[in-house]
């Protein structure tokens, strides 16, 4: 969910930005089962790519593209240095953002938009002979928000996730859309208030079963948002400080950089959130730590 300019100007750049990233980005078509979803798979292939590669899923936020956010983003030059694949999926429907309300996509194998991210993946793995164990994902805004739903409805898929400005996995059940259009608002205004249990039922139950090891979870989140509301943050702390195990250890002030705090749980390896004092919709990107945080070095 993403503060927006007009319909005609985001259209012409985001012509703009596919055109300039068309020729280093490729549509895979036959990467399976779309189940309707219209999701569209675009790949980043390093040229200096290793054996047994890693693999980072990255999701846009509402009104954009895979191209988009490629063009956005500065994970290809880190991409190139470490030799990771990269794939920006697009979303078409709701304007374009992922859907994260529907029975369908909070469901282990349900069919919705999960399950199609995962099966790019899938693909890539396949195809190229990536490590299964180094694949990672993350996402702005609506992005974060599917995020969210993967580490919960994929959990042994992905070793580590980052985010920004999103909200717990489920906290969207139930909305008739996943877009500041079609949503109720009523997750997104930070009105769905949980305990840390209450939260952790609800993930597990999008993975009925399950009984292995969550990623490694980073979430960022501005407290001047008025978008995705910033009470959101604190549910995904919740939410995911419960599934990890993890308590409150310590905050570091100005980390990693002056007006941010980072918040410790546990010994810092399993769950952080980092909230960043003054910032609206949405945080920027910082994709060294990102990388740094997947153990990309």
């Amino acid at each position: 969910m993403l503060g927006l300019p007009s319909p005609r100007k985001l259209l012409a750049q985001l012509s703009l930005g596919a055109s300039l990233v068309a020729a280093q980005l490729q549509t895979i078509t036959n990467f399976g089962n779309t189940y309707g979803t219209q999701l569209t798979m675009q790949v980043y292939i390093p040229g200096n790519l290793p054996a047994s590669p890693a693999v980072m899923l990255a999701l846009h936020a509402c009104g954009g593209n895979g191209p988009g956010y490629f063009q956005q983003t500065k994970y290809k030059s880190l991409a190139d240095s470490r030799g990771v694949i990269l794939i920006f999926p697009s979303s078409q429907k709701d304007f374009n953002c992922w859907d994260v309300a529907s029975a369908k996509t909070l469901k282990h194998d349900g069919q919705g938009d999960s399950q199609v991210l995962v099966s790019m993946v899938d693909y890539v793995i396949k195809t190229y002979k990536a490590d299964p164990k180094k694949v990672y994902v993350t996402g702005t805004s609506s992005g974060c928000m599917m995020t969210n739903v993967l580490a919960a409805t994929y959990p042994d898929r992905f070793a580590a996730a980052t985010c920004y400005s999103g909200v717990a996995a489920g906290c969207m059940a139930g909305s008739p859309g996943s877009s500041p259009i079609s949503s109720d608002r009523v997750c997104s205004d930070g009105k769905i208030i949980k305990t840390g249990q209450q939260w952790a039922d609800q993930v597990k139950s999008m993975y009925p079963g399950y009984s292995g090891s969550y990623p490694r979870f980073k979430t960022w989140h501005g407290t001047a948002d008025n978008l995705v509301f910033y009470r959101n943050l604190l549910e995904q702390i919740k939410e995911w400080s419960t599934i990890q195990g993890v308590s409150f250890t310590r905050n570091e002030t100005s980390t990693p950089q002056s007006g941010y705090t980072t918040m410790i749980y546990g010994d810092g390896t399993k769950f952080v959130a980092v909230s960043a004092a003054g910032v609206g919709h949405v945080v920027p990107t910082h994709e060294d730590l990102d990388f740094k945080w997947f153990g990309l070095t």
